[in-house]
């Protein structure tokens, strides 16, 4: 247990800026607001030092208790990742206020819902897109009495019975506040309690509502110390946060930023990421696993396009990779020293000055290693990054447990597996496999929903997780799948989905999204989607131009090409998990279309309800019991 932790983010904010003062805390995008400091490639970007960040969050939380806001009150925030985002944030716990998040590709109908039950009475909308979504359900929303914009539109909208201020204005008027009640922040952040209400955040859930999910202000200053402590995060750090903040993987890394006093560079355009990379050379960057997938794929795909020996030499250096990272991992955990055979190192040496080295390039020279959550990473992915140098940190939690429960250490990483626990975090698997966890980052409870809550979290702690997994010998937690994602086919065997879309996913460079199908019939199938940036190339390849994505994926040869694929997948499967038919999908899966979550989950009955006919296609003409 770290007992070392002050009450909140809020102290230990302050307490950042009184040790570093002019160190500086973040870098973004000049156009994203502030005044230029320099140049970062073909763009300005600004910074702001702890001392100045502390100043804006104190005129921010002046503005919101000049709005009358009191301890615990909700403050919604919907826009994406942004420095006014994380202001508005530390604003609104420094006014000790509750922020809620929402994402800002959520629809009307569920910012609505998050807005009215959470009863947040302001919102921080990145635009007026933001806003007129929020303000299209009016009637629902009685308390909602403020709306302030980031980016204002030329004339601010007027909004019966709602307040609208740009940021601006809200500053203005918290620095008016300030002059007449100059203690006024610093009272309410020494006010502020551990078991305090810090954030709503609502689950993007796979299945029916978000549920909002009660995280304190002793979650948050947990996770800051415990990455600290845990090396996860370091003072001499540059992360790059792209994330979207509204997700609890993206917010708690400013917890742990914070903590240490090390430099963010922050920039939410996913357009931007290639670009932004070798600008930024961040040490460390968090992501999702589908993003390694594109970079891994991008990777060939260039060098499949380029043809001939530069193909060759791709597929050689990677299956090095993997063979050298795979026995450095294997003498490690057998012996404690991660070696490698002589002839092995020399192939590696090789590889990493015609192939690695570049890659490394790309991602800023600088990378010491890439933390990856919210959904499992396929093996073969993390083997290739971690033999190519870019090691990806694989880590493991949920929102009810305020992000980080396990993750893998700097040079401690052993792919295939979440890692160890963060300091304070207990782990325990259950009599039927279910991963328990326990620690200071737990939720308190799903706001309004007690019956939810117990059924859940257990009296002295143990929050049940809804995975599936094992502990190793030496604390390696390692996930199976999901526990409501498993079913038994008719037959009555087991099949855990995910590790079987995970294994295609490495195999195939063109796959993007795949749900396998299998609960209570005699044989698995799959839904595939294409990457459409990769396939599209190879389909001007084969003679199919000026053909639409639906129609490549329709045609005979593109499956065929697939089907290679998936009969490469089956070899290395149980006879039960072999998928005996797939369908190729008009179009991949996406989060505008409602079929994956902002964190790039599928949500698997909506996918399964949309496409029932396609799925019921592959079992004709079969005896299913």
């Amino acid at each position: 247990m770290i007992a070392r932790r002050p009450p909140s983010v809020a102290h230990l904010l302050f307490d950042r800026v009184k040790a570093t003062p002019d160190g500086v805390a973040y870098r973004f995008p000049a156009s994203a607001g502030g005044h230029p400091e320099g140049s970062l490639g073909s763009e300005s970007w600004a910074e702001l030092t702890w001392e100045q960040t502390a100043q804006r969050v104190k005129t921010i939380a002046s503005g919101l208790l000049a709005l009358g806001i009191e301890p615990e009150a909700r403050v919604a925030i919907s826009s994406s990742t942004r420095i006014e985002w994380i202001l508005a944030d530390l604003g609104v716990m420094c006014a000790g206020g509750a922020t809620t998040t929402v994402y800002p590709s959520t629809n009307n109908d569920e910012t609505a819902f998050i807005l009215t039950d959470s009863g947040s009475q302001v919102l921080f909308a990145e635009n007026d897109l933001q806003l007129d979504k929020a303000l299209a359900e009016r009637d629902r929303l009685p308390g909602l009495g403020t709306v302030v914009l980031f980016d204002a539109p030329a004339e601010l909208p007027t909004v019966n019975g709602v307040s609208v201020l740009t940021l601006a204005e809200l500053e203005e008027r918290g620095a008016n506040w300030l002059a007449d009640h100059p203690d006024a922040v610093d009272k309410a952040v020494d006010s502020l309690r551990p078991e305090q209400l810090a954030t709503l955040i609502y689950t993007s859930g796979t299945t029916g509502r978000p549920k909002g999910v009660r995280l304190v202000h002793d979650c948050w200053s947990y996770q800051g110390v415990a990455q600290q402590d845990s090396g996860l995060l370091r003072a001499d750090d540059v992360q790059f946060m792209w994330l979207p903040l509204s997700h609890v993987f993206g917010k708690t890394l400013i917890s742990g930023q914070i903590a240490t006093g090390h430099v963010m560079a922050v920039d939410g355009r996913v357009d931007r990421i290639i670009h932004n990379l070798p600008v930024i050379r961040p040490t460390l960057m968090a992501s999702a696993p589908r993003i390694f997938e594109k970079v891994y794929n991008g990777i060939a795909g260039k060098a499949r396009t380029a043809g001939g020996a530069r193909y060759r030499l791709f597929l050689w250096a990677a299956g090095v990779a993997r063979d050298y990272a795979r026995t450095e991992q294997a003498n490690e955990v057998s012996t404690g020293r991660p070696s490698t055979p002589l002839w092995l190192r020399f192939q590696h040496a090789i590889a990493d000055r015609l192939v690695y080295a570049k890659i490394r390039d790309a991602f800023g020279g600088r990378m010491r290693g890439s933390a990856s959550g919210s959904a499992a990473l396929a093996p073969e992915i993390g083997f290739f990054f971690k033999g190519a140098g870019v090691p990806i940190l694989e880590g493991y939690g949920l929102t009810e447990t305020s992000a980080g429960s396990t993750i893998n250490r700097d040079g401690r990483v052993r792919v295939g597996t979440v890692g160890l626990p963060l300091p304070g975090t207990e782990v325990r698997i259950a009599q039927d496999g279910e991963i328990l966890l326990r620690g200071p980052g737990v939720m308190r409870g799903y706001h309004n929903l007690p019956d939810e809550t117990a059924k859940v979290l257990e009296s002295d702690g143990w929050f049940h997780t809804g995975d599936i997994g094992e502990l190793d010998k030496d604390g390696y937690l390692r996930i199976t799948d999901r526990k409501k994602d498993m079913f038994k086919t008719s037959g009555g065997k087991y099949v855990a989905p995910t590790e079987i879309e995970n294994a295609f996913k490495a195999l195939c460079p063109f796959a993007g999204n795949i749900l396998v199908i299998g609960n209570h019939r005699n044989y698995c199938t799959a839904l595939i989607g294409l990457d459409e940036a990769w396939i599209m190339p190879w389909a001007e390849q084969q003679g199919l131009v000026c053909r639409t994505y639906a129609e490549v994926v329709a045609d005979p040869r593109t499956v065929q090409l697939i089907d290679g694929y998936v009969r490469q997948l089956n070899a290395g499967l149980q006879r039960w998990q072999t998928i005996k038919r797939f369908s190729l999908l008009p179009r991949d899966l996406s989060i505008e279309c409602g079929e994956l979550t902002p964190s790039l989950k599928i949500k698997r009955p909506v996918v399964e309800h949309e496409y029932a006919d396609v799925i019921e296609l592959m079992y004709v003409g079969t005896n299913e019991a």
